[in-house]
């Protein structure tokens, strides 16, 4: 159940109207990156979460509520850095307000052009009003979702929302003069630094939750680096000393092509890894197990109640 609290979570402020950066702005209303992309994504990701783990649903409801929140922000935002634009463009080119923001130097169609220059949609179709598209007049779209059904995969997507989201506030944040607007964007990106860390918790609180989802990695494939580069060998903790976590040494392959012709296309590998391969299989089967009974054993048994009414069965 959503309660709708009008005032904002954060007060929104504007110095004074630039249609220019409200169409800017529009990139975190309707944009890949934005706060609608990321309300949908946590919303979603939740149904999933639900059974196995009540706990991080909660978590992600919370969150998307919030994203929510951060919507309205930016759509208000928008709206009022259109304040004398919105209206009839022509007859609010001529408003004292406009004028002094552009210095009293152009002529009216100029005002028209600021707000219209990179996307035409945002006066002609909607009149200025804010809509769920972004600085190009692209209409929102469902594919900028990432919910794949399992949480740990969920959550290192999460992850990197938040890390775009909050480049994407850090960059809008060199175009904009207003300190006001500033205020709201800091606010908005400190949050998703905010958020990145309540997933990681989540994540690192979901044990074991690497490899992501249910089986494991072969351990004949997991070792090789294989150098796909021309000139000069460039070695790092991604390519040699220990695997991060692992207990295993990085194989750097120097020369891939020899390698896979050797190897049969990798067919004959280290006879020795061959335990371990079967190892990794009993540990597939026993990890299939486990997950599958932990969806199961949460589900309730008779009538399906998502929420704990009393009096559901009847």
């Amino acid at each position: 159940m959503f309660h709708h609290v009008k005032d904002l979570q954060f007060n929104a402020r504007v110095s004074h109207p630039d249609p220019r950066f409200a169409n800017l702005l529009l990139e975190q209303f309707g944009g890949e990156n934005g706060e609608l992309a990321a309300a949908m994504q946590y919303f979603t990701q939740a149904f999933g979460a639900k059974m196995p783990h009540p706990d991080k649903y909660d978590m992600l409801m919370d969150i998307a509520t919030e994203e929510f929140s951060h919507l309205e922000i930016v759509g208000a935002t928008i709206q009022m850095l259109l304040k004398g634009v919105n209206g009839e463009l022509k007859d609010a080119a001529d408003q004292s307000e406009i004028m002094q923001v552009m210095n009293g130097k152009a002529a009216k169609e100029n005002v028209i052009h600021q707000a219209l220059t990179a996307n035409p949609q945002f006066g002609v179709i909607t009149g200025g009003g804010v809509t769920p598209r972004n600085s190009q007049g692209i209409p929102w779209c469902a594919s900028y979702i990432h919910s794949n059904g399992d949480l740990t995969v969920d959550l290192r997507s999460n992850l990197a929302s938040e890390s775009r989201a909050k480049l994407v506030y850090e960059h809008l944040m060199k175009f904009t003069d207003d300190p006001y607007v500033k205020e709201s964007l800091s606010f908005l990106m400190t949050r998703e630094v905010a958020h990145y860390k309540m997933f990681e918790a989540a994540l690192n609180d979901i044990q074991p939750n690497f490899p992501p989802a249910v089986l494991g990695a072969d351990p004949r494939f997991t070792q090789q680096y294989f150098n796909m580069s021309n000139g000069t060998t460039i070695r790092g903790p991604w390519n040699e000393g220990e695997m991060p976590g692992m207990g295993k040494e990085w194989n750097y392959v120097a020369d891939p092509v020899a390698y896979v012709h050797e190897t049969q296309g990798l067919s004959q590998t280290d006879k020795a890894l061959d335990k371990e391969l079967k190892k990794t299989q009993q540990l597939d089967k026993e990890m299939s197990a486990v997950k599958s009974a932990e969806v199961k054993n949460s589900e309730p048994e008779g009538v399906a109640q998502w929420s704990t009414y009393a009096g559901g069965e009847k």
